[in-house]
């Protein structure tokens, strides 16, 4: 038997076993704003506690995982600086913060996780958030942190739609709106964009405000109701689907791709933001989490490959059904309404 070939080993296994922690790790340093204080400069864990409150012994402790990690690094002996990655994606004061997700970390997503046996004994989620209720009640709360997670990808269609200044009235129906975020990056674009934004009516409010402090409220319409029930009007040109499908499964996925198709003008574009799984399920494996997630939080919400969403679309009466490339978990999904369909 050859000696030289890689021995199987129990580390990534144990790896996992502990995969809880940097999550948690990084969600209280967030909660105590170790990343904020320290982007004025480096500090120690006695100056760390002075201004954020929190103790010496917590803050140590945690602040050694995060150099461990290499979300915080050690300089000048006792002294803890912010990393490249860190400084660019942890401090809440910019926009390219990320850590909105993981202030929901163990108050709102690791308890329903907690049931995953029973859930895959039973098919049935812990609890199903894309119900009106108390789906309105998480998600109030859930779609301003997530905020700049989509921001980039809107921004980068955007570009691509490239509408300019001059011309018609620009008409965007942006579907499952939350924040906001999709419609409002186009109407940063172009003055000519003016919004409708879709959702619950307890959701809603949230949306008029992040719209109003970006300036653009005098740009915008509001409807509320559930997606297959709710008013989506005529003639748009442009239809957001922000990562709604995964949660709302396939068959009503298909309901909705059909009324969005009704509710665009001929030559209108359909843009979804999804977290895409390969056409046989081996990957990516945030996507295939993500999946997961729909399991432990909706009724029948999934992931899916392009190739299921473009048949889904073509049904639709879609053509054209392309990817775009864009800083977010998966690229965007574009497809068109032909010219001449009523």
């Amino acid at each position: 038997m050859s000696t030289s070939a890689t021995a199987v080993t129990p580390e990534r296994i144990m790896q996992f076993a502990w995969g809880y922690v940097p999550t948690l790790v990084l969600e209280s340093a967030i909660r105590h704003r170790v990343f904020d204080v320290l982007d004025a400069g480096p500090m120690t864990v006695k100056q760390t506690a002075a201004a954020t409150g929190a103790s010496e012994r917590g803050l140590r402790t945690i602040m050694n995982v995060l150099v461990g990690l290499n979300f915080l690094a050690k300089v000048e002996g006792e002294r803890y600086a912010l990393t490249p990655e860190s400084e660019a994606f942890l401090v809440s004061a910019k926009p390219a913060f990320q850590g909105g997700i993981l202030k929901h970390t163990s108050r709102q997503l690791i308890p329903k996780w907690l049931d995953l046996n029973e859930v895959v004994a039973t098919g049935k989620p812990s609890a199903a958030v894309n119900q009106e209720g108390g789906g309105s009640e998480f998600f109030k709360q859930f779609v301003t942190d997530i905020f700049p997670m989509s921001y980039p990808s809107a921004t980068t269609l955007a570009k691509h739609l490239a509408f300019g200044d001059s011309g018609a009235k620009v008409r965007v129906l942006d579907l499952a709106a939350g924040s906001g975020v999709w419609s409002i990056a186009l109407a940063q674009s172009s003055k000519r964009v003016v919004a409708t934004a879709v959702d619950w009516a307890e959701v809603l409010p949230v949306t008029r405000q992040t719209v109003a402090r970006f300036g653009l409220a005098d740009r915008y319409n509001f409807v509320s109701g559930d997606l297959l029930e709710a008013d989506f009007g005529k003639d748009h040109n442009v239809a957001t689907l922000g990562h709604i499908l995964h949660s709302e499964g396939e068959a009503r996925s298909r309901k909705l791709l059909r009324k969005t198709f009704e509710a665009l003008a001929p030559g209108g574009t359909i843009a979804i933001g999804e977290f895409l799984v390969n056409a046989d399920r081996t990957g990516p494996v945030g996507s295939l989490f993500f999946a997961a997630n729909m399991l432990v939080n909706t009724e029948n919400g999934d992931t899916y490959s392009f190739e299921e969403i473009r048949q889904w679309l073509t049904e639709a009466g879609f053509v054209d059904a392309r990817l775009l490339e864009a800083p977010g978990p998966s690229p965007l999904v574009l497809a068109t309404k032909p010219e001449g369909k009523p």
